[in-house]
């Protein structure tokens, strides 16, 4: 009689029913492991919107300061077409962000000139409880850069000719 068809007998004799069991086994290894995953997954869900949030709103702010009629109207155009297109992806007023823009000429809106748009949003990881938060990073800065060109041939405003 082999080692094997010893311990089957004794754990038969024991009353050590494991007929369905394997179920139960499998139920908690499934939920242990499916949670992670599906944080992992809005984590990087949250993060993807972050980044897209962030390159739109600096697309989206030097087409508005590059299609303005004068800089004083430009900042703010840039500053509310970049708000837009943070709250397109959910991303509201309450959240860090911050769109700069830079020109390489004195004159920002000179024909042929370039804008450069900054825009950045910090990104706050879903789920994280402020006292865990302290511990583990559960912010995540995203940066987007975008160079908008001033056309050459647009049409200087009456003041400026």
């Amino acid at each position: 009689m082999t080692v094997a068809a010893v311990l089957r007998r004794r754990l038969r004799s024991t009353g050590c029913d494991e007929e369905g069991s394997a179920v139960v086994e499998f139920c908690v290894l499934a939920v242990l492991m499916l949670v992670p995953v599906v944080y992992l997954v809005l984590a990087v869900a949250r993060i993807q919107a972050g980044a897209l949030a962030a390159e739109g709103a600096a697309r989206e702010a030097g087409r508005a300061f590059v299609t303005a009629d004068d800089v004083e109207s430009a900042a703010d155009r840039a500053q509310r077409a970049a708000a837009i297109a943070f709250g397109d992806q959910g991303f509201g007023a309450h959240d860090a962000r911050a769109v700069t823009t830079q020109c390489d000429h004195v004159e920002c809106l000179a024909p042929d000139g370039r804008v450069t748009v900054h825009a950045s949003l910090e990104v706050v990881l879903p789920g994280v409880p402020r006292g865990l938060a302290r511990i583990v990073p559960a912010r995540v800065q995203v940066p987007a850069t975008h160079a908008a060109t001033v056309d050459r041939f647009r049409a200087r405003p009456e003041g400026n000719r």
